[in-house]
């Protein structure tokens, strides 16, 4: 039986379509834009679904075989980081060894020994090598450098280590005053008549030997109004043979 006489029916007894056609084919340019970012996007679906298809499989372990994928880019990540952290550090961030490093005035290839000859010790001649684990400030004429020699005197006090004010030529009758003054009652004065002292180390102001118990002087010139030497001489101190 035919119903294309009915309306709204066709010979393929289909329901009716309400079709609109426009009058301008620009009217359906929105459309195709749709239609073609819908292709866009399926295409790119099935991309990725051939890029994910071998993590798919049963037999490369599924789901699974994302994890070690992860890995590996989180250690190429890593490895990277470090390479770029190397490169682009610069000198002054570099680690240094400056500060294990002894100080040159303090290493055993700094170290003088004393020299050999007589001094004055309290009237006495006795060898100036004999002046071990001491410290002895070398005075010349007219030093000016009574504040160091009493801070001198300050820390071989509290350090208990022997102290002497030596001098040569006409720094010898300015010994006694010196020692009455900044001594702090422990500096002992020593002549030194024959200049073996002051040849050996020609102090153009203070000098401070630290001497320790092999004969061997650490030699400090021109100290600073701050210096501290306390600590070094404990260890003079700790040298001395017990009496």
């Amino acid at each position: 039986m035919s119903f294309a006489s009915e309306p709204g029916r066709d010979d393929g007894n289909l329901p009716p379509v309400n079709v609109v056609i426009p009058d301008d084919a620009r009217e359906l340019d929105r459309d195709v834009l749709a239609y073609r970012r819908e292709q866009r996007a399926e295409r790119r679906r099935r991309r990725l679904r051939r890029v994910l298809r071998p993590f798919r499989l049963a037999t490369l372990g599924g789901h699974a075989a994302i994890v070690p994928a992860i890995a590996i880019c989180l250690a190429i990540s890593l490895v990277g980081g470090v390479l770029l952290s190397v490169a682009t550090m610069s000198p002054a961030s570099a680690p240094t060894t400056a500060q294990a490093t002894a100080s040159p005035a303090t290493s055993p290839a700094a170290l003088a020994e004393l020299p050999s000859g007589s001094v004055q010790l309290a009237g006495h001649s006795v060898l100036a090598r004999s002046l071990v684990t001491s410290a002895i400030a070398l005075i010349p004429v007219n030093c000016g450098c009574g504040a160091q020699l009493g801070r001198l005197a300050g820390q071989a006090a509290a350090a208990r280590v022997a102290l002497y004010f030596a001098g040569a030529g006409q720094a010898i009758g300015q010994l006694p005053g010196l020692v009455a003054r900044y001594g702090d009652g422990a500096a002992v004065t020593v002549a030194d008549n024959d200049g073996v002292l002051t040849t050996a180390y020609r102090p153009q102001g203070l000098t401070v030997l630290l001497v320790f118990a092999d004969a061997r002087a650490e030699v400090i010139r021109a100290p600073g109004a701050s210096f501290q030497l306390t600590a070094a001489m404990r260890t003079l101190a700790s040298q001395a043979p017990l009496k």
